[in-house]
């Protein structure tokens, strides 16, 4: 069942309905769903799809011929065309008379074993295809060779494009539509273990609960997901054991520079070197406070949720799930797991925040949001704020927490403080709570004026969430 990418679709029937030539570059990381969303477009349309190999030209002209020249020649009796131009020519004699889409998928494969390709198909483009009525479609998960090898200035393709998509994972609310069996906490749970992924979230069975999920799907050496971070770098990265390390260190608190290279014994610069390829693969991500552009306090984090999860818990746990002890090795990661859900929660309060103000039912109409951190000249201490959203005088300022107790007077005051420290005119105030406000903190909210508070529940009504994508 094909769920979700509504406004994906919605572009690629507006592009297809143009009737004149198209080319869409369609990127992201792997098992995102670009190549479901590509079958869920064409379906019911004339259409080529070849899938470019990891092999040598040959080989990939001789599928790219069978994909082709499909019925009525048969899976082993279609001709191969003796090259890569009469192949592109055929198809550029069929979309002349009708509207003929054309996808390569996995198109760094091709490139890789045949270098001309690009510039062949840049020619294709500017002398025949540009006549015609072809929807032509090059997809890719290699992020930086699509980013520089087929967007970039340097490439052949250059300009050629009208159109790219770059496929994310879902976010918390597109991957509600995918279950309807889950409580909303167990909900937030597998949005924090999957990070949205669409063919992560397709292993979870929502007739479990959260802990059976994280059982069945992580603890179980023959899961597909117990190793899936280390397979993923194994196909994107030529050394795997630095990566793995530097995630390691960077899961279990690590988040600057420095603290990286120091715990997994590297030198700096080569530490960032790394640190870049991991960004580029949208793993890692690289923050400084929002309020400053260029700053010393960078900081690093794991923007991927399920690699987080993975080398918070699971390399520790390594010799419990080899020895079958599942049930102590899911004890040690339920003791940890609320801290993990912290991230996990901003995640989905600057969802939501997203959400509200594109429908403008915000006071505050931001076009950015992030997170705070500083110096408290008062109490000369560090001081964090989860989430804060600027429009020029005024800023909305969050606090997240995820945790079984309700959330206390003493927290809205510290908000209420730490956001003096930015000096904005008007302040706005929202405390984001799992399980509710004590009644000191709602009274106080009430007094202020300036407080939203918002408990998990209604993340799910009608009025603020609005599911459909």
């Amino acid at each position: 069942m094909f769920v979700g990418r509504k406004s994906e679709l919605k572009k690629l029937e507006a592009l297809y309905a143009s009737g004149r030539f198209e080319c869409v570059v369609i990127y992201g990381r792997r098992r995102v769903g670009k190549t479901s969303l590509i079958h869920e477009f064409i379906k019911g349309k004339d259409s080529i799809f070849y899938t470019g190999l990891e092999t040598d030209s040959n080989e990939n002209l001789e599928h790219m011929s069978r994909s082709i020249m499909k019925p009525p020649f048969g899976e082993g009796a279609a001709p191969v065309f003796p090259n890569f131009q009469e192949a592109l020519d055929v198809v550029h004699e069929r979309s002349l008379e009708q509207r003929l889409i054309f996808v390569i998928d996995e198109y760094p494969y091709l490139a890789a074993s045949y270098r001309g390709f690009s510039s062949l198909l840049q020619t294709e483009i500017d002398h025949k295809f540009k006549n015609g009525k072809l929807f032509l479609i090059l997809c890719g998960s290699s992020m930086s060779f699509m980013e520089t090898q087929v967007l970039g200035y340097k490439s052949p393709l250059y300009g050629r494009r009208t159109a790219q998509m770059r496929i994310r994972p879902f976010g918390f609310f597109e991957t509600y539509s995918f279950y309807r069996g889950f409580s909303f906490e167990d909900l937030a749970g597998i949005y924090g273990i999957t990070g949205g992924v669409p063919q992560y979230l397709a292993l979870m069975d929502d007739s479990l609960g959260l802990a059976d999920n994280i059982k069945k799907n992580f603890l179980d050496p023959s899961a597909y997901l117990f190793e899936e971070p280390g397979n993923l770098l194994k196909q994107e990265v030529r050394e795997p054991a630095g990566y793995n390390a530097i995630l390691r260190a960077i899961a279990t608190g690590s988040s600057k520079n420095a603290e990286i290279a120091s715990k997994v014994s590297m030198e700096s610069s080569a530490c960032s070197a790394y640190l870049r390829n991991l960004i580029s693969l949208d793993i890692l991500k690289k923050e400084t406070p929002i309020t400053e552009k260029t700053s010393r306090k960078t900081l690093y984090s794991i923007s991927d949720s399920m690699f987080r999860f993975w080398y918070r818990f699971i390399p520790n746990q390594m010799m419990l799930i080899q020895n079958g002890l599942v049930e102590r090795a899911y004890e040690r990661i339920e003791r940890e797991f609320s801290a993990f859900m912290g991230w996990v929660f901003e995640d989905i309060c600057k969802e939501y925040l997203w959400r509200r103000n594109a429908a403008g039912s915000l006071c505050v109409r931001f076009t950015e949001i992030g997170r705070w951190w500083g110096n408290d000249p008062i109490k000369r201490s560090e001081a964090e704020i989860d989430i804060v959203a600027p429009d020029e005088e005024k800023a909305i300022f969050g606090e997240c927490k995820w945790t079984n107790d309700p959330i206390s007077l003493v927290e809205l005051e510290r908000l209420d403080e730490r956001s003096r420290l930015l000096r904005f005119k008007n302040r706005h105030l929202f405390l984001f709570a799992k399980r509710g406000f004590s009644r000191g903190c709602r009274e106080r909210a009430g007094e202020m004026g300036n407080v939203t508070l918002v408990p998990f529940t209604e993340f799910f009504s009608q009025e603020t969430a609005p599911f459909e994508s």
